[in-house]
């Protein structure tokens, strides 16, 4: 038995919206139909009505679930190196704390209206969670190791954890150019080939990244000391740290997270260099390491194809997409239409999961999901989510 619902405006995401559109849905969710208001009306068919605007689940292609129980531990606009240093320390946390921060990390997206996640794992401990979850998760699986002698074995160990995330999608990934050897790259790269799977890297997320590839210099500096890593061996490329990683990683489908220090040069580069790259923006995580945001205009003007993260909670206040998005509108001047693609449709298309969510259509259960207190396109702190199906 169908159940039709309708909304002051519709979004749809691959279409333009509809005002008091209304949506025919399958006990699961699935859309069967989608009428304007007109065509509806000569149904004669009952049908629950919601102010506000609906639109598809969310799609949150960057989180760290695993961090979770670290929320409020950790200081804000340290910068980027001093931020990890700081995780690190906290990292030996009891493993049922670290549970339970997980499973109502989960529980979170799911009332925040997102339906879909790509996460980032370096433990196993997330598994049971995502099992558990109606939240399709993608997991990769963070290979680092700056040490060249140490590759074969890092990948390894993190070819094993991929394989015990079954039967979840999963990948192995590099973390960031700063802590993966050319050695390291070499093997993700091939295993990422061989298995056409997904790629993504954390990537400019701050001017000392730049630095170190360009002249050796700068914070990291600091960190690898922390670390007790000697740096004799590694000599700086002399070019940014994109341009210099970027042939270094697989051709298939890549998403890069953060891009806070990106230039025209680096997205230049990249676009030639790399045909099938997603960008992911995370302005809150940005604004709480680092109190900067990315050049979104240039991005925008550029053509990328932009995805949302929340990043962690380690790194942000909540684990909402809407915030980001608001971020974006209140700080970048991002029309909704144009954000509410970054946080559905281009999530989905970069999961490969976009023959299901991330747009309103007949025949795909995307979630649907009701902002209250939306008015004209803005999101405001009064704007709330309801997920509906």
């Amino acid at each position: 038995m169908l159940t039709y619902i309708a909304a002051s405006k519709i979004y749809p995401v691959t279409s333009a919206p509809l005002e008091n559109g209304v949506l025919a849905l399958e006990p699961d969710g699935t859309i069967s139909a989608i009428y304007s208001a007109e065509a509806f009306a000569r149904l004669n068919k009952p049908v629950v009505f919601f102010e506000g605007a609906i639109i598809p689940g969310m799609v949150n292609t960057h989180c760290h679930l695993e961090l979770s129980h670290l929320r409020g531990k950790i200081a804000q606009h340290t910068g980027l190196p001093a931020f990890v240093e700081q995780v690190i320390k906290f990292r030996g946390f009891d493993e049922e704390a670290v549970l339970q921060a997980m499973e109502a990390a989960d529980q979170e997206m799911r009332d925040n209206g997102i339906i879909a996640v790509g996460d980032i794992s370096n433990l196993a401990a997330s598994r049971p969670v995502k099992l558990g979850s109606d939240l399709y998760y993608y997991t990769f699986v963070e290979a680092m190791g700056f040490n060249p002698a140490r590759a074969s074995e890092i990948y390894t160990a993190a070819a094993a954890l991929k394989v015990s995330f079954e039967p979840l999608d999963a990948s192995v990934v590099p973390h960031a150019p700063y802590s993966v050897s050319t050695e390291l790259f070499g093997l993700i790269k091939a295993g990422a080939d061989a298995g056409n799977s997904l790629q993504t890297m954390h990537s400019q997320e701050t001017a000392a990244e730049n630095e170190f590839f360009e002249s050796k210099t700068g914070a990291f500096l600091q960190l690898y000391n922390f670390l007790g890593l000697d740096l004799s061996f590694y000599m700086p490329s002399g070019k940014s740290s994109l341009q210099t990683i970027l042939p270094k990683l697989s051709n298939g489908k890549a998403l890069l997270v953060h891009n806070t220090e990106s230039n025209l040069s680096d997205i230049g580069y990249a676009k030639q260099q790399h045909a099938d790259l997603f960008w992911c923006l995370c302005p809150n995580a940005n604004l709480f390491i680092e109190n900067r945001l990315p050049d979104v205009q240039l991005l925008r003007d550029q053509g990328l194809k932009i995805t949302l993260g929340t990043d962690s909670l380690a790194s942000n206040a909540a684990l909402s997409i809407l915030k980001e998005m608001q971020t974006l509108q209140e700080k970048k001047a991002v029309d909704f239409d144009t954000v509410l693609c970054w946080a559905t449709y281009n999530g989905a298309e970069f999961l490969g999961i976009d023959a299901r969510y991330g747009s309103i259509e007949v025949g795909k259960n995307p979630g649907i999901v009701l902002l209250e207190h939306f008015e004209q396109g803005k999101i405001t702190d009064s704007t709330t989510v309801k997920r509906l199906f």
